[in-house]
């Protein structure tokens, strides 16, 4: 997806977050809490783990500020990122921690039984890793592209419409109608493209905060690292 320039609400909020505001955290939580939940859950199938890592990316963004760069895109971009990188790496190591418990029990029922399942183990592993990750982006591409776009999807694809009844549920020209089927097609089809792993400066989420929370309500404590 193209760069846009970030609108001005994303920088106010990053100079916000970087002099420490905690209403700023509130903020941007009331705003993409949903979102960070929604693709985390996506990755990991697992209410509680969303939980997790919703709490850990906000963690991370009070913590780290700085690591957004405008010129790269969007706050909601940035915070997406984060998000499928913490639940893409949860998943690998919920993943592996299985695969090994499997192998465990298997070694200790027939000692040759090695090489050949391993390898299949870990390209299965990397097949759901790179299928969750894929779907991930899908949705967060699908959310964010432009409504227009968006509602012509939904009615080509979710509703079945021809390209003629869908100019005429959107009131548009049939030619508009497969501008916006093909603009939006050509954004989905970068979510097959994406690695499974974005290119996130993540070095270790801020603490969570020791009582959990649910993920659309007070926002999460800032962490340790830095005090309001």
């Amino acid at each position: 997806m193209a760069h846009d320039a970030p609108p001005r609400w994303d920088r106010r909020m990053q100079q916000r977050l970087a002099r420490g505001e905690a209403a700023a955290l509130g903020e941007l939580y009331d705003r993409f809490a949903s979102l960070v939940h929604s693709l985390a859950y996506r990755v990991l199938d697992d209410e509680h783990a969303a939980d997790r890592i919703t709490r850990e990316v906000f963690g991370y963004v009070w913590e780290h500020p700085d690591s957004y760069d405008p010129k790269q895109g969007s706050l909601r971009s940035w915070v997406a990122g984060i998000t499928r990188h913490q639940a893409v790496q949860r998943l690998r190591q919920t993943e592996s921690d299985s695969a090994r418990d499997q192998r465990d029990e298997c070694d200790q029922r027939d000692e040759s039984a090695d090489g050949p399942a391993t390898a299949e183990t870990e390209r299965e592993l990397e097949r759901k890793i790179h299928e969750a990750s894929t779907a991930a982006r899908a949705d967060y591409i699908v959310t964010s592209m432009p409504a227009p776009l968006r509602e012509a999807l939904e009615l080509a694809y979710f509703q079945r419409r021809d390209y003629r009844q869908t100019a005429a549920d959107l009131g548009v020209t049939e030619d508009e109608a497969r501008r916006r089927l093909r603009l939006g097609l050509q954004l989905l089809s970068t979510a097959h493209n994406h690695q499974a792993l974005p290119a996130v400066p993540m070095r270790r989420a801020a603490r969570a905060p020791q009582a959990p929370r649910p993920p659309h309500s007070t926002p999460p404590g800032p962490g340790h690292g830095r005090s309001l």
